[in-house]
């Protein structure tokens, strides 16, 4: 028994330098990518809601986009003034970066999903191909419209999305059958999601988890896919916004890459991996009647805050 006993301590103390060593690692990833990215100060809320975009990234499948897209909206526009160069390209500067931020939490999620095996790849390709190829049209219609019509069909959008999931049947408690649609109707589908999500920098998941989960898809695995199906329109839409950079400069400070803000993006990311490892392991066991009722409520916050700042 001293034996076994010597073991565990052994295999605690390991556990715990490992743990301390990964503590160590993020904070030093964590000022080591500010510091080179530059730009103004940051606002410790970048790192902040990074975690928070990192835990409702694993939940819920968003979180890239409605998560950092108010936030980074409302830093432009009061570290720059809403008159300024930047706060007159806020909205597209919250939507740029936002799919970057988005591409990134996305890797790291699916990364993480398959791994403990809740994604069923069959059912996602034919959308996939078709978010893609919606992520560079709505990318390209955002350069043309003005920052505030986007706020507010954001909005709108929010509050549609919200009322749908409260009033029509299959989102709080899915059908008992599985829906198994053709490939067709899934590239039309896909293509209409990316158009829509791109256009205001979102990552999808407001339309493919509801989507999901009206097909008779358990809330974890509907934000499994809602990831994946994230990563085309993220990588189209960052890839647009890069080529838009190079072919139509805009005048910002150093510490942008076109409507790209670095060091906000920056934070974000490292922020997201946080909470991605939190979320992961601690909160994947949630209860499904759970993850239903605060999808919703997470939406309303988000509505709250970019109806009133502006």
């Amino acid at each position: 028994s001293l034996i076994a006993t010597l073991r565990i301590s052994v295999a605690l103390a390991e556990i715990r330098n490992r743990l301390a060593l990964k503590r160590k690692l993020a904070i030093a990833l964590f000022y080591i990518v500010t510091s080179f990215c530059g730009g103004v100060p940051m606002s410790d809320w970048l790192f902040l809601c990074g975690i928070l975009s990192g835990i409702t990234t694993w939940l819920f499948g968003f979180g890239g986009g409605f998560v950092t897209v108010p936030l980074l909206y409302l830093l432009a526009t009061s570290g720059w003034g809403a008159q300024s160069a930047v706060g007159q390209q806020a909205m597209q500067i919250a939507v740029a970066t936002s799919a970057l931020v988005m591409l990134c939490s996305a890797l790291l999620a699916t990364w993480r999903h398959v791994r403990t095996g809740t994604l069923n790849w069959r059912r996602l390709w034919a959308m996939l191909t078709g978010i893609a190829v919606g992520g560079i049209a709505g990318a390209l219609l955002a350069l043309q419209v003005n920052g505030e019509w986007i706020r507010w069909l954001f909005v709108i959008y929010l509050l549609a999305t919200i009322i749908d999931c409260y009033l029509r049947a299959g989102f709080m408690t899915p059908p008992s059958s599985r829906v198994v649609p053709t490939a067709p109707h899934e590239l039309t589908v896909g293509g209409v999601i990316g158009l829509i999500a791109s256009f205001l920098g979102v990552g999808g998941s407001v339309m493919t988890v509801p989507l999901m989960r009206r097909r008779g898809v358990l809330m974890s695995e509907a934000a499994a896919m809602a990831n994946v199906l994230t990563l085309p329109l993220a990588a189209t839409a960052t890839l647009t916004w890069l080529v838009m950079a190079w072919l139509s400069p805009v005048a910002l400070p150093a510490g942008f890459v076109g409507n790209i803000w670095l060091s906000a993006a920056a934070q974000l990311v490292v922020g997201s991996w946080l909470g991605l490892k939190i979320a992961s392991r601690w909160l994947a066991r949630l209860p499904d009647r759970w993850h239903v009722r605060i999808y919703p409520l997470l939406l309303i916050a988000v509505l709250l805050v970019m109806s009133v700042w502006g």
